[in-house]
């Protein structure tokens, strides 16, 4: 299972650094921009899961990078936690209604923005940070790499086993080949989109071997949905 990807948006190197190396030591992978721009750029590359995003920033601020994601379909839905010195109740409310999904005033608690962090990532994230995922009579565990349907367990491979944690954390949506492709083999690897298929035929098999019917939707020159 891929590791929820977290991007550190912050422009002072040392402050950047602690918080890579907490996210690292947290099991996260991570990417780091030291501007808006260099940030908006990452995020076309590799959309994050959740993005730790610095108020004050060069070139473009970190309010109107978050102003720019909530505006968008395919960027709207990643999390946002604003880090910021500006403590005044005027600024959280700015923050907040910018699209904010939280926002911590600096200096902060490193174990109160983790444990807020892992409450954003629970609820886009879920299987990445080892919750329990369940949709009709199939159960996926991340933590002890087992699935089941209707009881009976599923023999899924690894690839699988990711593909289908993908499609249960969001029930209904269209994942694109190219979208699937970067959740569950990674930016680093290379496989075309085909791979995607085949993978995608061995866990209906898997998941009908039983009797059970086929709850994947091939959406037509687009990609699949669960349900």
């Amino acid at each position: 299972m891929l590791k929820p990807l977290v991007l550190v948006v912050e422009d002072e190197p040392a402050q950047r650094e602690v918080l890579l190396y907490n996210l690292a030591a947290g099991g996260y992978r991570t990417a780091a921009a030291a501007d808006g721009e260099e940030a908006l750029l990452r995020i076309e590359e590799e959309a994050p899961d959740l993005i730790l995003l610095d108020w004050m920033l060069p070139r473009v601020s970190g309010i109107e990078i978050c102003r720019r994601l909530k505006a968008r379909p395919e960027t709207r839905a990643i999390p946002v936690i604003m880090l910021s010195a500006r403590a005044e109740e005027v600024d959280r409310v700015r923050g907040l209604e910018t699209g904010a999904d939280d926002y911590m005033v600096k200096p902060y608690s490193m174990a109160e923005l983790m444990a807020r962090l892992r409450t954003q990532l629970r609820r886009t994230r879920p299987a990445g940070v080892g919750e329990m995922l369940r949709y009709e009579d199939i159960t996926l565990d991340p933590e002890t790499h087992r699935a089941s349907r209707a009881g009976a367990p599923l023999d899924l491979g690894p690839t699988e086993f990711r593909l289908l944690a993908t499609l249960m954390e969001r029930p209904g949506r269209v994942w694109s080949r190219e979208q699937l492709l970067d959740r569950v083999w990674g930016r680093d690897a290379y496989p075309d989109t085909r791979t995607v298929d085949v993978h995608v035929g061995r866990l209906r098999k898997a998941l009908k071997k039983g009797g059970g019917g086929d709850p994947i939707r091939t959406v037509r020159g687009t990609g699949y949905a669960l349900g």
